[in-house]
């Protein structure tokens, strides 16, 4: 596959960096308010991870550079991720060519199946034989490794409710582990998660939380399947990681709450970075 895009940088562009339910409006305008989804521009190919709401921004965004050719990887199959496959334009346009990676949850069926039976048609107001794009559905494991020309993606399981999997993006020496929707465990660092992230450039990690509001006695998150941006940084030191990224924001926290955060990320990880909406990272 081919893109119009560089053919020698390695770009990650975030297109949804909420987690669990889109939050528009004018608290969360700053740092967006779409669910997941991002975007790697490697060596003239493009990777896409994730398909929630921000997938829809990307989708338009991609319209002006048709015919659009992409390599997709899903984590899991919740609503925050997936939301915007039924609204991805570029689906449903004839000459665009999409490779969808992806566990078959409870090994049940084909992937091409789960996606037409349980993603699309019951979520999609849209006919599903209106997807005129050319698409291939790529069935894989946790633990298998995936190689598009000398682009290598390493798999792994996360610790999600109905499970999850991570991605580790690898191109000439530099790596780039996409990691989320994971929990921590209360005492050691999860080993799935410090193979992957190993000597990574970024580490893309599921912190949704604060520690204090993970283990608020009143309301506790603890067993809801995310993490926090404090078990985030000692991943990052065990592991080597150059640079943590904060991702999968909690809905209600504002613009202002986030920029609060950020002072305290950075004052213990001072190259960390929260993701926006739009934000461009340059892998280096």
């Amino acid at each position: 596959m081919e893109n119009s895009h560089s053919s020698d940088e390695f770009l990650v562009q975030f297109w949804g960096v909420r987690g669990s339910i889109p939050t528009p409006g004018n608290q969360t305008a700053r740092y967006g308010g779409n669910t997941s989804c991002i975007e790697m521009r490697i060596g003239g190919k493009r990777l896409i991870f994730d398909g929630g709401s921000g997938l829809h921004v990307l989708g338009r965004e991609l319209l002006k550079t048709m015919p659009v050719e992409a390599y997709m990887f899903f984590t899991h199959y919740h609503w925050d991720h997936i939301q915007g496959v039924p609204m991805f334009i570029p689906a449903f346009v004839e000459g665009n060519h999409f490779q969808i990676f992806g566990a078959v949850p409870d090994q049940n069926g084909s992937l091409e199946q789960h996606f037409m039976e349980r993603v699309l048609h019951p979520n999609s107001p849209v006919p599903i034989k209106g997807m005129q794009a050319d698409i291939e559905f790529c069935h894989i494991s946790c633990g298998e490794t995936i190689k598009i020309d000398d682009i290598i993606i390493e798999t792994g399981p996360l610790n999600h409710p109905n499970g999850a999997m991570g991605y580790r993006v690898s191109w000439q020496g530099h790596s780039v582990f996409y990691c989320t929707d994971t929990e921590h465990y209360p005492d050691h660092i999860d080993e799935n998660v410090l193979l992957l992230a190993n000597n990574a450039d970024l580490l893309i990690y599921d912190s949704m939380y604060t520690d204090e509001e993970y283990h608020n006695p009143k309301s506790p998150k603890v067993g809801w399947g995310h993490s926090t941006w404090e078990e985030g940084v000692k991943v990052c030191e065990a592991a080597g990681v150059k640079r943590f990224v904060k991702f999968h924001h909690e809905p209600v926290h504002s613009d202002e709450f986030l920029d609060r955060l950020e002072e305290k990320i950075l004052a213990v990880s001072p190259n960390a970075v929260l993701a926006k909406e739009g934000m461009i990272l340059k892998v280096v």
